[in-house]
């Protein structure tokens, strides 16, 4: 059953080639529209738009454990390796929404403070069409 009013953010989860990104503390996806400028002296005076490209974001930030499936580690390796990578971000629960995508990792960063417990951050850039579904 699909989840109903506001929920804890615990339960959205980021998957990369299947595996979900182990030990994250947040996660985010932002979709965004760009709207070209097309105001001409017919608009009377108001700005007008068009739809133009749609694109995609993942950020997320976790706490380091090698041994997770998707580690910083395995993260790291997608960027050397130029691999395009498959992600779903959603929940786990059946009926709700998700989203998968193909992207590029952009970014991932790999932090150490000393008596600190070791962090990771970093982004996909999503590539073409962005799916939205139904978990099952």
């Amino acid at each position: 059953m699909a989840t109903t009013g506001v929920f804890n953010g615990t339960n959205l989860l980021l998957k990369v080639e299947g595996d979900t990104i182990g030990h994250t503390t947040s996660c985010s996806l932002t979709i965004s529209h760009d709207l070209p400028d097309a105001t001409t002296k017919d608009s009377n005076g108001f700005s007008e738009v068009i739809s133009g490209l749609r694109s995609g974001e993942i950020s997320f930030e976790g706490l380091v454990d090698y041994s997770d499936a998707a580690s910083a580690i395995e993260l790291i390796d997608y960027i050397l390796n130029r691999t395009v990578v498959t992600c779903v971000f959603g929940t786990s629960t059946t009926g709700d929404a998700i989203y998968t995508a193909e992207g590029f990792i952009s970014s991932v960063e790999q932090s150490a403070e000393m008596e600190s417990t070791v962090s990771y951050s970093g982004s996909i850039t999503l590539t073409g069409a962005i799916v939205k579904s139904a978990n099952v």
